[in-house]
């Protein structure tokens, strides 16, 4: 006898819903993620039993079809013992032949029928199936009204998959928003921690830092007191350097003296310029040895004196 699907599945519903109302009950929930949970828990179930349907009906298609064949098998088995007397009436070698045949078929009938046993076993399991999805199904019908009813509180919305689609949506912002906010929660404990941890330090960190500008100061007086003694050495160099550039500027004076001397005495006129000095000491020199020569020349000549 043939049983509405919507019976069929009704107890499996019915039992998931039984399921999952006792674990909800144990907390608090909005009304509307209440109502989106339940709608979930009913698309689960909808479609578990939409599956064991598909099952259901593929194995009842295959078992009407195994009892077919059992039929015309048997059928054919009636023909084959009619044919079987017939041709024992008429010979003894097709009697055996056919009593051979009698025995292949009577094997396979003894197969078809543990084939049909174990169908029928799997139909009873079939319907202990349907009869628990039945009762699921009755169980999870408060869920489906309770969904009805928020649907004609809400004009908004058109139908139930728009209810728990918006559901769904207003569901992941919030699990979005708690992210966020165990984030911030996180975040905020971090920065609590490192203010408490610079102001344990602290304490700690001043005073390095107070030695740090006793090091600086001493540092600072040290490098005052290498700053004074450079300035002082700067000042000894200055005036020496003074001394040496008024020193050379009478040298060079001199030697100019010296080289328009040499020119005068020569009576060639200067050929060098001002500030070549080494080429007008070169040209003193060259003078002087000249002169010391035609001295010692003149002191050979001289008569040597007479003595007394």
């Amino acid at each position: 006898m043939a049983v509405p699907w919507e019976e069929y599945f009704r107890p499996a519903l019915q039992e998931k819903l039984s399921t999952k109302l006792p674990e909800q009950a144990e907390h608090y929930f909005p009304p509307m993620l209440r109502l989106l949970e339940k709608r979930q828990e009913l698309v689960d179930a909808d479609q578990a039993l939409q599956t064991q349907k598909q099952v259901f009906h593929t194995k009842m298609a295959a078992l009407k079809q195994r009892w077919e064949q059992l039929e015309q098998k048997e059928r054919e088995l009636k023909g084959s013992f009619i044919s079987f007397d017939k041709f024992f009436q008429d010979s003894e070698a097709r009697r055996n032949r056919a009593l051979r045949r009698a025995a292949e078929e009577r094997n396979q009938a003894g197969r078809r029928e543990a084939e049909a046993l174990r169908l029928r076993a799997q139909l009873e399991e079939l319907r202990r199936e349907h009869a628990r999805l039945q009762r699921r199904l009755q169980r999870l019908e408060p869920c489906a009204r309770l969904l009805e009813q928020a649907l004609e509180l809400m004009p908004g919305f058109q139908d139930v998959p728009e209810l728990v689609a918006r559901f769904d949506g207003l569901a992941e912002t919030q699990a979005a928003l708690r992210l966020s906010e165990r984030e911030r929660l996180a975040e905020q404990e971090e920065v609590r921690a490192r203010l408490q941890r610079l102001r344990d330090a602290w304490p700690d960190e001043l005073l390095a830092q107070g030695q740090r500008r006793a090091q600086l100061q001493e540092r600072l007086e040290a490098a005052r007191e290498r700053t004074l003694q450079w300035e002082s050495k700067w000042i000894q160099i200055q005036n020496t350097a003074a001394e040496k550039t008024l020193l050379l500027g009478r040298s060079r004076m001199a030697v100019l003296n010296l080289f328009q001397l040499v020119c005068q005495h020569q009576g060639q006129p200067p050929a060098l310029d001002i500030e070549d000095t080494e080429g007008q000491l070169e040209q003193v020199k060259l003078f002087m040895q000249d002169l010391s020569a035609m001295l010692a020349d003149l002191g050979q000549t001289e008569p040597a004196a007479p003595a007394s």
